[in-house]
């Protein structure tokens, strides 16, 4: 019989399309209304957008080489948990799965719901219900296609990367045009200093870094990389600039069209400026946006679904997650989790109150994993990594993160404490569930055994874990992997 293991299908060619269709998705078409209102001004939103890509650049070099240093998948989360212990790493996988995750999941579904019903409705605004009732019909289908074929999930990602791209040429191409022909008025002041407002900043860089997320996604598949070593470090720097420059234009292109008042008015900015530059485009581009967020949400759940296999092959997470469908070889019951909490956030949840929620949680994190490209270097000198970034890139990466994290309590007190509160709710649960002596047999600092998790439960909640377990295998037939991959 075939054994059941993930295998590696992930090559170059998809591992660059997993990372453009992650990052361009919802973002650069909601994005720019967040980074406008809260930069104040086009010249300072401009800067904003490069500095949130340099940002990211720095981001995913520090990733690139953390996934050449640690062979296993996972991303942010086993990169904590291998470099700063299972404390700050089990804090990450609980605000990650009931705050970060679906709080993204859900901005994402808004946007395609929102964007797949404005030609309809044009020029008025979609019903809610029938945007969020989209939104849920959209995920549904990702989530159903994640868990039945890797394979296909990759060759969709692959297809909706050219989607996006064109989706971007269509908004590049006829604001360059105008640019070229002396259409320069709405960057008249384009530096306006009294309109800047230090601690609105952060939230600024918060709706610019959510355009950009996704280049850290090919750290949460490494086991199924085709060459990482090589392939890790190729994709991630190729992605990025491409993101930059498309976005970077895309934004100069919005501002030509459209201008200030019409972006910030404007509940979908690309459709208000297919609306302005050629009205025969107007029910297409629209769909291809819609399409676009379709990507960002097939690469959100095929990645987050493997840190929870990981999570739970680390002992960090109930056991049936880290099971494979024996015949479709996809961790189907990881894959399958987000489903409520998803569906709850999207139907109550406001897209910029979302993206605020979540952001803060995201970016604590990510500071902390690459702190610990800090941390692992001076642990391991002997180390050789295939991929090694200058000292200064993990440094300035992580005092920006966590200083824009710390500045965010002023921006945004009521969401930014929430997103707090879920982070640190995970210590009593950690305390009770999770942490247990260290016996002999465990004397590395942060080793940590595959069962401890469930064998420190009480006797009625293990039986009771066990039966669970043991029935919803039956019925999703999935099995432990039965090959190392790592």
């Amino acid at each position: 019989e075939e054994a059941i293991f993930l295998r590696k299908k992930i090559t170059l060619l998809r591992a660059f399309s997993l990372l453009i269709g992650s990052m361009v998705g919802s973002g650069i078409f909601i994005s720019p209304k967040g980074v406008l209102k809260n930069s104040g001004s086009v010249g300072f939103s401009l800067v904003v957008w490069f500095s949130c890509g340099l940002l990211s650049m720095f981001g995913a070099l520090c990733y690139a080489e953390l996934g050449t240093r640690i062979t296993k998948s996972g991303g942010h989360y086993i990169y904590i948990l291998e470099t700063l212990g299972p404390l700050p790493s089990f804090l990450f996988l609980w605000a990650e799965f009931f705050a970060i995750r679906p709080a993204n999941s859900a901005v994402v579904s808004l946007a395609f719901g929102r964007y797949m019903l404005e030609p309809f409705f044009a020029p008025c605004a979609a019903p809610v219900p029938a945007v969020k009732l989209v939104s849920l019909l959209g995920y549904y289908m990702v989530l159903t296609l994640n868990s039945w074929s890797v394979t296909w999930s990759a060759r969709l990602q692959t297809a909706l990367s050219v989607v996006k791209l064109l989706a971007l040429a269509l908004i590049i191409v006829p604001g360059m045009m105008m640019l070229a022909q002396g259409h320069t008025e709405n960057f008249q002041d384009a530096f306006d200093r009294q309109s800047l407002v230090l601690d609105k900043l952060p939230l600024a860089f918060y709706a610019g870094m959510f355009a950009y997320s996704g280049w850290f996604q090919t750290s949460f598949v490494r086991e199924e990389l085709v060459k990482p070593e090589r392939n890790i470090p190729l994709a991630v720097i190729v992605s990025v600039i491409t993101v930059i420059v498309g976005y970077m234009l895309t934004n100069i292109s919005y501002y030509t069209v459209l201008g200030t008042e019409d972006v910030l008015a404007s509940p979908a900015v690309a459709v208000s400026f297919v609306q302005r530059a050629f009205k025969s485009l107007i029910s297409v581009v629209p769909v291809l946006v819609a399409l676009s967020c379709f990507g960002t949400m097939n690469g959100g759940i095929f990645t987050f679904s493997r840190t929870l296999f990981v999570a739970s092959r680390e002992g960090q997470w109930p056991p049936l997650f880290s099971m494979i469908h024996i015949r479709r070889h996809t961790p189907l019951p990881a894959v399958m989790l987000m489903f409520p909490l998803v569906t709850a956030m999207v139907c109550i949840g406001d897209i910029y109150h979302l993206l605020n929620f979540f952001s803060f949680s995201r970016w604590l994190f990510i500071g902390l994993a690459t702190l610990g490209l800090i941390v692992h270097r001076h642990r391991h000198p002997e180390l050789h990594s295939p991929f090694k970034v200058p000292l200064f890139v993990p440094v300035s990466f992580t005092i920006i993160c966590l200083f824009t994290v710390a500045m965010s309590f002023y921006s945004d007190p009521v969401n930014i404490s929430i997103g707090c509160t879920m982070v640190l709710s995970g210590f009593p649960v950690y305390y009770l569930i999770i942490h247990r002596q260290m016996s002999d047999r465990c004397r590395n600092l942060f080793s940590i055994s595959q069962d401890f998790l469930w064998t420190k439960l009480p006797s009625f909640f293990s039986t009771l874990s066990d039966y669970l377990t043991h029935k919803l295998q039956l019925l999703l037939e999935v099995v432990q992997q039965e090959i190392k991959t790592y």
